[in-house]
């Protein structure tokens, strides 16, 4: 059984007979209508009919970035040093620890911005030939 807290937000949602309203900033206004406005905000100004890439669960695919990149490979360095560091037992001085880190590092950087631009055009081309196929994702 609902609390009376719920049901007195469930009469309120179903106010209007025509549709939902939502109590914003600016009073009631129609769910159609604000549901509109949060995906042109996430759509950071694209076409309304332009769709974006998805992956499989249902998540827009964002172009590669290098600043994307740079960010995963700052979480993985400390992994890196860590693993230089017990993997190398006493043979490694800490400069050669830290020096065998960044050409992993180094390598680490355009490797991964290539994964990335290949997953992000794999998936453009899965929506142009679900576009061409009628079936839009």
């Amino acid at each position: 059984m609902p609390t009376r807290k719920q049901r007195r937000r469930r009469q309120k949602l179903k106010r209007h007979e025509y549709e939902y309203v939502v109590e914003t900033e600016e009073g009631e206004v129609p769910l159609e209508r604000l549901r509109d406005a949060e995906e042109s905000k996430r759509e950071n100004g694209r076409r309304k009919d332009e769709k974006v890439p998805v992956d499989r669960r249902g998540r827009p695919i964002q172009p590669p970035t290098f600043r994307r990149v740079l960010r995963r490979a700052l979480i993985l360095t400390p992994i890196l040093v860590a693993f230089v560091y017990l993997t190398s037992g006493d043979e490694l001085a800490p400069v050669g620890i830290v020096l065998n880190a960044l050409i992993l590092i180094a390598f680490f950087i355009p490797f991964s911005y290539f994964v990335d631009s290949m997953i992000y055009r794999t998936s453009i081309r899965r929506l142009e030939k679900d576009r061409a196929a009628g079936r839009g994702r």
